[in-house]
């Protein structure tokens, strides 16, 4: 008798009228997992609960695996959650499923094959009659008709199956397309036929292709020679026949080659897709950006007006007052000149007993005092020019040594030693010396006049040093070498410290003592940088003949790299006031440029090379060596190697 499984008992079990037997679940065609939460999993046809079985941990499911002979046909039903066990009849039919055979065992693969028609044939045909003479002649209204269809295809009206299936998946897809055809569009089939395209003419024959050349058109034995080795490489050949003279054109044979190139030709033709290609008109000046015209954007520096003669050697630096009534210069003939702006008379000449690399004027109006640099030497002194008051106040404070609070350090005694001027040095309005162990090469102020920095190239992690006039107090920022610097300047608004190295430029924040920003310049050497007034954008000029504008809101990167100059830049500066900055170069050229920077962060600021001046004369192969612009009118100074200062207004 054959094994009935339990989904066959459950079957049977629908026509029971018993209640008690039928336990199917009613829950419907649902994910079974929702009910992993709870004991039960469904409800009967009376509505009551169907309790999950007990079910073992692996242990107990491992013996029953091993002691039970029908395990490995054994399923479990997700809907009850009750183990049914598969009859022969279910593992036969899974076996044929599995594989690729018809589930039903009954059924006969390889049945004789049925012939519905015969496959014999015939001896007679069905018709005997011959055929007409007009069968073989070709039909004038079929040809009307066929000429018909052809035009209507070229027309565009009728159309294949295939492209009429097509349409219909071109339709099923989402395109765009125009509205209203406008009226110079033209159809593509009707422009191929009335906007013919010709395919271009050969050239014309030329002397060497006659079968009767001139003299010099035929081959001697050098250029034989040549024509032949070039036999595997046929392009390179200027000629590709060989010219040969015949006395009359009866004698001439048949060409050998005119099947295979008039065979290239037709290729040529057929392959070579004609086009009509219309030309861009586009002048050099629409390829410029568009900018604003100089003349919407004055004032700026345009003549020259005065001429500071006096130093008997290049001029290296120049500063301005913070009124812009005295202009201050340091050259190479180890002096410092105080001149009069408007009048361009010299009003003082300090010794120094050194080369003079940078002068700085104190931004602070209330005291008179200028750093100057020379060699190792920095000195503070008071110019006495200008207002009495403040020249006899500023003796007073610098007089007054102030009470050491604090101890310094012998790394910083090291470095630079505070000491008084001498009697002779007070005459000359030296007030204090700073001398360093290496020679220094700029000085820079604090925007309150408090505090100034000085550049030692060569001091390694001690090239940079920030001193306080107030206390007379020294101290060294850094304690670890960031390259080889080149610059310092401080913010004008914000407590930052600009160090320009020889290749970047490092933004320090002196409250937190920390890197701010780092600018990458992808230059070789840096030589002199300048802050807006703003704070917010910086130049820098190179040795490589670069002037770079980095807007620090946007990104580390230079956005813009202006090539203006022709030689090493060797100083750049910005008007406190007036959207200018300018730039001096070796190549004796000061370029005066338009820098306006908007108030909205969004746009982008406007930069325009404004003016070329070139008066500066040409000495040992250098030229401009500073600029700086008046802080309140639109002029700019210049020194040079030429030993003089000039003014543009």
């Amino acid at each position: 008798m054959e094994d009935k499984s339990s989904a066959d008992i459950e079957y049977e079990g629908e026509m029971d009228t018993s209640d008690e037997e039928d336990i199917r679940n009613t829950v419907g065609n649902i994910p079974m997992n929702w009910y992993d939460e709870y004991p039960h999993i469904g409800y009967d046809w009376d509505g009551k609960k169907i309790i999950k079985p007990e079910r073992g941990d692996q242990l107990d499911n491992f013996m029953e695996k091993m002691e039970n002979p029908d395990f490995w046909r054994t399923v479990r039903d997700l809907q009850t959650g009750q183990d049914v066990v598969l009859s022969d009849k279910d593992v036969e039919l899974i076996q044929r499923i599995e594989s690729s055979k018809i589930p039903d065992s009954a059924f006969e693969d390889y049945a004789p094959w049925v012939e519905w028609f015969t496959s014999e044939v015939m001896n007679m045909p069905i018709r005997n009659g011959a055929d007409h003479k007009r069968s073989f002649i070709a039909s004038r209204q079929e040809a009307q008709r066929v000429e018909r269809y052809a035009r209507l295809i070229r027309a565009g009206l009728l159309k294949t199956r295939e492209q009429k299936r097509r349409e219909r998946e071109k339709k099923r897809e989402r395109s765009f397309y125009m509205m209203w055809s406008t009226d110079d569009a033209e159809d593509e089939n009707m422009r191929r036929i009335t906007d013919h395209i010709p395919a271009p003419k050969r050239n014309l024959p030329s002397h060497a292709e006659s079968y009767n050349p001139p003299p010099e058109f035929l081959f001697n034995d050098r250029e034989m020679k040549i024509w032949k080795k070039q036999e595997e490489t046929p392009w390179k050949r200027k000629l590709h026949f060989v010219p040969q003279k015949y006395s009359s054109l009866r004698q001439v044979p048949a060409y050998p080659k005119f099947i295979k190139e008039r065979f290239t030709r037709c290729m040529d033709l057929y392959l070579c897709p004609r086009a009509r290609k219309m030309r861009l008109t586009i002048e050099p000046e629409d390829l410029l950006p568009k900018l604003p015209s100089p003349k919407d954007l004055q004032p700026f520096p345009t003549v020259q007006s005065l001429v500071f003669n006096g130093h008997t050697d290049m001029v290296r630096c120049i500063s301005i007052d913070p009124l812009g009534q005295y202009l201050l210069s340091g050259s190479d003939d180890m002096t410092v000149k105080i001149w009069e702006i408007r009048t361009g008379r010299c009003l003082r000449t300090i010794p120094v007993g050194g080369i003079v690399r940078s002068v700085e004027w104190n931004p602070n109006k209330a005291l008179s005092l200028i750093a100057v640099v020379a060699d190792r030497k920095l000195l503070i002194i008071n110019p006495a020019v200008g207002d009495h008051l403040v020249v006899s106040k500023t003796d007073s404070i610098l007089s007054v040594p102030p009470i050491q609070t604090s101890i310094v350090s012998e790394k910083v005694k090291a470095v630079v030693q505070w000491d008084e001027a001498t009697n002779e040095e007070w005459a000359n309005g030296i007030r204090i010396v700073l001398n360093h162990f290496k020679e220094i090469k700029q000085v820079t102020w604090h925007g309150r006049g408090d505090y100034v920095a000085t550049v030692m190239p060569d001091g390694a992690n001690r090239s940079v040093l920030i001193h306080q006039m107030s206390t007379r107090r020294s101290q060294l920022p850094f304690a670890k070498s960031k390259g080889l610097v080149q610059s310092v300047l401080f913010h004008p608004i914000r407590p930052f410290l600009f160090v320009a190295t020889q290749k970047n430029i490092r933004i320090y924040d002196l409250v937190k003592q920390e890197l701010f920003k780092k600018l990458m310049s992808y230059a070789k050497w840096i030589s002199s940088m300048a802050i807006h007034p703003g704070g917010d954008n910086v130049i820098v000029g190179t040795y490589d003949r670069k002037l770079l504008w980095f807007d620090l809101d946007l990104s580390t990167k230079p956005y813009k790299t202006l090539r203006l100059h022709s030689t090493a830049v060797r100083s750049v500066a910005f008007h406190k006031r007036y959207p200018l900055f300018a730039s001096g170069s070796d190549d004796r050229a000061l370029i005066v440029s338009h820098g306006m920077v908007y108030n909205d962060l969004l746009q982008n600021p406007l930069v325009v090379p404004l003016k070329l001046l070139k008066e500066h004369e040409e000495f040992s192969d250098f030229g401009i060596f500073g600029v700086t612009f008046h802080p309140t009118e639109p002029w700019v100074f210049s020194c040079g190697a030429d030993k003089t200062i000039r003014l543009f207004t």
